[in-house]
Protein backbone atom coordinates (compact mmCIF):
# COMPACT_ATOMS: atom_id res chain seq x y z
CA UNK A 1 0.00 0.00 0.00
CA UNK A 2 1.38 3.40 -0.97
CA UNK A 3 0.84 5.95 1.76
CA UNK A 4 0.97 9.65 0.83
CA UNK A 5 3.35 11.57 3.09
CA UNK A 6 3.87 15.33 2.97
CA UNK A 7 5.52 18.13 4.87
CA UNK A 8 3.15 19.68 7.37
CA UNK A 9 2.89 23.45 7.83
CA UNK A 10 1.42 25.85 10.35
CA UNK A 11 -1.91 25.33 8.60
CA UNK A 12 -1.80 21.72 9.82
CA UNK A 13 -0.99 22.63 13.43
CA UNK A 14 -4.48 21.94 14.82
CA UNK A 15 -4.74 18.50 13.20
CA UNK A 16 -1.17 17.64 14.13
CA UNK A 17 -1.62 18.73 17.74
CA UNK A 18 -4.79 16.68 18.05
CA UNK A 19 -2.92 13.58 16.83
CA UNK A 20 0.07 14.39 19.06
CA UNK A 21 -2.18 14.62 22.14
CA UNK A 22 -3.76 11.30 21.20
CA UNK A 23 -0.30 9.74 20.89
CA UNK A 24 0.78 11.03 24.30
CA UNK A 25 -2.47 9.84 25.90
CA UNK A 26 -2.58 6.37 24.28
CA UNK A 27 1.15 5.55 24.26
CA UNK A 28 2.70 7.19 27.35
CA UNK A 29 5.55 4.66 27.31
CA UNK A 30 6.68 5.79 23.85
CA UNK A 31 7.33 9.51 24.36
CA UNK A 32 9.43 11.70 26.62
CA UNK A 33 6.64 14.27 26.76
CA UNK A 34 3.55 13.70 28.85
CA UNK A 35 -0.09 14.19 27.96
CA UNK A 36 -0.68 16.22 31.12
CA UNK A 37 2.15 18.65 30.34
CA UNK A 38 1.15 18.91 26.69
CA UNK A 39 -2.36 20.02 27.63
CA UNK A 40 -0.79 23.17 29.12
CA UNK A 41 0.96 24.06 25.84
CA UNK A 42 -0.51 27.10 24.05
CA UNK A 43 -1.36 26.49 20.38
CA UNK A 44 0.94 29.36 19.37
CA UNK A 45 3.89 27.44 20.82
CA UNK A 46 2.76 24.39 18.83
CA UNK A 47 2.70 26.51 15.66
CA UNK A 48 6.28 27.69 16.32
CA UNK A 49 7.44 24.11 15.81
CA UNK A 50 6.58 24.46 12.12
CA UNK A 51 8.68 27.62 11.74
CA UNK A 52 11.99 26.24 13.00
CA UNK A 53 14.90 26.25 10.53
CA UNK A 54 16.30 22.88 9.47
CA UNK A 55 13.39 21.12 11.10
CA UNK A 56 10.26 19.50 9.73
CA UNK A 57 7.17 17.54 10.63
CA UNK A 58 5.73 15.03 8.17
CA UNK A 59 2.24 13.63 8.07
CA UNK A 60 0.85 10.49 6.46
CA UNK A 61 -2.51 11.30 4.95
CA UNK A 62 -5.62 9.26 4.38
CA UNK A 63 -9.35 9.70 3.99
CA UNK A 64 -9.54 10.14 7.77
CA UNK A 65 -6.98 12.99 7.78
CA UNK A 66 -3.65 12.43 9.51
CA UNK A 67 -2.86 8.74 9.95
CA UNK A 68 0.56 9.28 11.48
CA UNK A 69 3.34 11.76 11.96
CA UNK A 70 7.09 12.09 12.49
CA UNK A 71 9.37 15.05 13.18
CA UNK A 72 13.05 15.69 12.57
CA UNK A 73 15.48 18.47 13.42
CA UNK A 74 19.10 19.16 12.64
CA UNK A 75 21.46 19.83 15.51
CA UNK A 76 22.60 23.44 15.41
CA UNK A 77 26.04 23.53 17.00
CA UNK A 78 29.03 23.78 14.69
CA UNK A 79 30.38 20.46 15.98
CA UNK A 80 26.98 18.74 15.81
CA UNK A 81 25.57 19.89 12.46
CA UNK A 82 26.39 16.49 10.97
CA UNK A 83 23.56 15.00 13.09
CA UNK A 84 19.78 15.09 12.95
CA UNK A 85 17.25 13.57 15.33
CA UNK A 86 13.94 11.93 14.47
CA UNK A 87 11.29 12.44 17.13
CA UNK A 88 7.59 11.96 17.79
CA UNK A 89 6.93 9.03 15.48
CA UNK A 90 3.33 7.90 15.84
CA UNK A 91 0.81 5.98 13.76
CA UNK A 92 -2.82 5.84 14.90
CA UNK A 93 -3.68 2.37 16.16
CA UNK A 94 -6.34 1.76 13.50
CA UNK A 95 -3.78 2.43 10.73
CA UNK A 96 -0.90 0.28 11.98
CA UNK A 97 0.33 -2.69 9.97
CA UNK A 98 -0.28 -0.93 6.63
CA UNK A 99 3.16 0.56 5.98
CA UNK A 100 2.39 4.01 7.39
CA UNK A 101 5.33 4.02 9.81
CA UNK A 102 7.69 2.74 7.11
CA UNK A 103 6.53 5.48 4.71
CA UNK A 104 7.01 8.18 7.37
CA UNK A 105 10.49 7.11 8.45
CA UNK A 106 11.63 6.52 4.86
CA UNK A 107 10.51 10.02 3.86
CA UNK A 108 12.06 11.56 7.00
CA UNK A 109 15.43 9.98 6.16
CA UNK A 110 15.16 11.24 2.55
CA UNK A 111 14.13 14.75 3.65
CA UNK A 112 16.87 15.07 6.27
CA UNK A 113 19.41 13.48 3.94
CA UNK A 114 19.02 16.48 1.61
CA UNK A 115 20.63 18.76 4.22
CA UNK A 116 24.18 19.49 3.10
CA UNK A 117 26.79 17.89 5.32
CA UNK A 118 24.42 15.67 7.27
CA UNK A 119 26.13 12.37 8.14
CA UNK A 120 23.82 10.58 10.55
CA UNK A 121 20.28 10.46 11.86
CA UNK A 122 19.52 9.53 15.47
CA UNK A 123 16.40 8.35 17.27
CA UNK A 124 15.46 6.66 20.52
CA UNK A 125 12.92 3.91 21.11
CA UNK A 126 11.79 2.25 24.32
CA UNK A 127 12.90 -1.35 24.56
CA UNK A 128 9.29 -2.46 25.14
CA UNK A 129 8.22 -1.13 21.72
CA UNK A 130 9.20 -4.16 19.66
CA UNK A 131 7.27 -3.23 16.47
CA UNK A 132 9.03 0.16 16.27
CA UNK A 133 12.41 -1.40 17.05
CA UNK A 134 11.93 -3.91 14.22
CA UNK A 135 10.87 -1.15 11.81
CA UNK A 136 13.88 1.05 12.58
CA UNK A 137 16.31 -1.86 12.24
CA UNK A 138 14.74 -2.85 8.91
CA UNK A 139 15.35 0.71 7.67
CA UNK A 140 19.06 0.65 8.51
CA UNK A 141 19.12 2.08 12.04
CA UNK A 142 21.60 0.42 14.41
CA UNK A 143 21.67 0.37 18.20
CA UNK A 144 24.72 2.09 19.64
CA UNK A 145 23.68 2.12 23.29
CA UNK A 146 20.91 1.75 25.83
CA UNK A 147 19.91 4.39 28.36
CA UNK A 148 18.63 2.65 31.49
CA UNK A 149 15.45 4.11 32.97
CA UNK A 150 15.33 6.84 30.30
CA UNK A 151 11.62 7.35 31.02
CA UNK A 152 9.80 6.80 34.29
CA UNK A 153 6.05 6.26 34.51
CA UNK A 154 5.17 6.09 38.19
CA UNK A 155 7.40 3.29 39.48
CA UNK A 156 7.94 1.78 36.01
CA UNK A 157 11.36 2.45 34.46
CA UNK A 158 11.64 2.23 30.67
CA UNK A 159 14.98 1.75 28.99
CA UNK A 160 15.58 3.37 25.59
CA UNK A 161 17.71 2.13 22.75
CA UNK A 162 19.82 4.83 21.15
CA UNK A 163 19.85 4.24 17.40
CA UNK A 164 21.49 5.87 14.42
CA UNK A 165 21.61 5.54 10.69
CA UNK A 166 24.66 6.73 8.84
CA UNK A 167 24.05 8.45 5.53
Amino acid sequence: MSVPVRLLSEDDADAWWSLRLRALREEPHAFGGSYEEALETPLERVRERFRQPESFVLGALGDDGLLGTVGCYRHRGLKERHKATIWGTYVALEHRGRGVGRALITRAVEQAGAWTGLGQIHLTVTTVNEPARRLYRSLGFEVYGVEPCALKLGELCLDEELMLRRL
